[in-house]
């Protein structure tokens, strides 16, 4: 399903579809061969726990091409979140439609990109969304627009790029597509 880890500790460039039941049971979770028994599998089935509760939210009100890295896709024992991007239409955001609708659905009302919304984590200076807060993840809305994430060259890049690269030192790495939409 997934390729090991390179030398970086990240995918391999490359999307990688996995359905939800795939990814709880893949390296992700369960950790790649010959792991650290420092690896986190019970925290990393917990984020993928969260993630479904959100993806299946996203496909109530028909996204269907979500994606998801980070930390959580990084040969990392203890990742702190994981990191995605969903496709939608950009009507729907700007309207405030496709808020409205999503937080009908979640009991706590964690879909916002407003940035008056943020609050800083506890023990870290940085504010992260509702979403975070609640279920650890934070998924972003893309409709081609730019991501506020720069290459090493200060070029704004857009979801799709930004999120095939890594934060740390700018190698491209794989990203995960989830699949099994209804």
């Amino acid at each position: 399903m997934l390729p090991a880890f390179n030398a970086f500790s990240l995918l391999p460039p490359g999307d990688y579809e996995l359905t939800l039941g795939q990814l709880r049971a893949s390296m992700l979770v369960a950790g790649p061969a010959g792991a650290e028994s420092a690896w986190d599998a019970t925290w990393r089935s917990q984020l993928v726990d969260n993630l479904e509760i959100l993806v299946r939210q996203l496909w109530t009100v028909g996204v269907r091409d979500i994606f998801v890295d980070g930390s959580f896709a990084e040969d990392k024992a203890h990742p702190n979140d994981i990191d995605g991007y969903f496709v939608c239409d950009m009507k729907a955001l700007v309207s405030g439609t496709l808020e409205q609708d999503l937080n009908r659905l979640d009991a706590f009302k964690v879909w916002t990109w407003d940035p008056g919304s943020r609050r800083p984590a506890r023990g870290s200076h940085k504010a992260q969304l509702p979403m975070w807060h609640r279920y650890r993840v934070e998924l972003y809305p893309h409709f081609a627009q730019l991501s506020g994430i720069q290459d090493r060259f200060g070029n704004d890049l857009e979801f799709p790029s930004a999120f095939r690269m890594s934060r740390r030192d700018g190698r491209q790495r794989g990203i995960i597509k989830i699949g099994g939409a209804p």
